[in-house]
């Protein structure tokens, strides 16, 4: 059993809905790298330019679901510091077993599996892209960090993911009056 300053240390508070389970249903998620820093590339004459690390992070994004076959992204924007995508979740409870999340740290396994079975299948998903992202960029040796979690957005109506649908697409072009727009330090 975890100690209690263990627990202080990595208890979190819960962002995600209480009545969700994320095990099913289309989302609006957004990734930021830490303090927001220009990794994925630059937005140059109204394009991306992807650095080497946004095009490895294109390319997992295009093959989520060979890595989860629940989950889809059918739209998705990588920006100079940030992802936009909707993600969709099949609701089919056979695709992850909790058994593959074990491993030899059982006190801290059980912890991260508690975490793990509140949050869902979207966060197992989003969770294995950026762990993904940082393998390479800690295997090239390309100086690169997450902002903790993600933020996502239960989207309910098609005019809602309509209307997602069309800040995704538009996201490079209005990039000055983006709410992640900074310039690198």
């Amino acid at each position: 059993m975890p100690s209690e300053s263990y627990k202080k240390t990595h208890e979190r508070i819960n962002t995600r809905a209480t009545w969700h389970d994320y095990n099913g249903g289309i989302y609006f998620i957004t990734i930021c790298t830490k303090n927001r820093e220009h990794f994925f590339g630059e937005i140059i004459d109204n394009k991306m330019q992807l650095s080497k690390i946004g095009e490895y992070t294109e390319r997992c994004i295009k093959n989520t679901s060979i890595h989860n076959p629940y989950a889809e992204i059918p739209l998705w924007v990588v920006m100079p510091n940030h992802i936009h995508a909707i993600v969709i979740i099949k609701n089919d409870n056979n695709n992850v077993s909790n058994t593959e999340w074990r491993n030899l740290n059982e006190e801290k396994n059980n912890v991260m599996q508690a975490i793990a079975n509140k949050q869902g299948k979207l966060s197992t998903t989003i969770g294995g892209l950026k762990q993904a992202i940082t393998r390479f960029a800690n295997e090239n040796k390309i100086q690169f960090a997450w902002q903790t979690r993600f933020h996502d957005h239960i989207i309910r109506t098609t005019e809602e993911k309509n209307m997602i649908a069309n800040y995704i697409e538009n996201n490079v072009a209005r990039w000055e009056y983006d709410k992640f727009y900074n310039t690198p330090n």
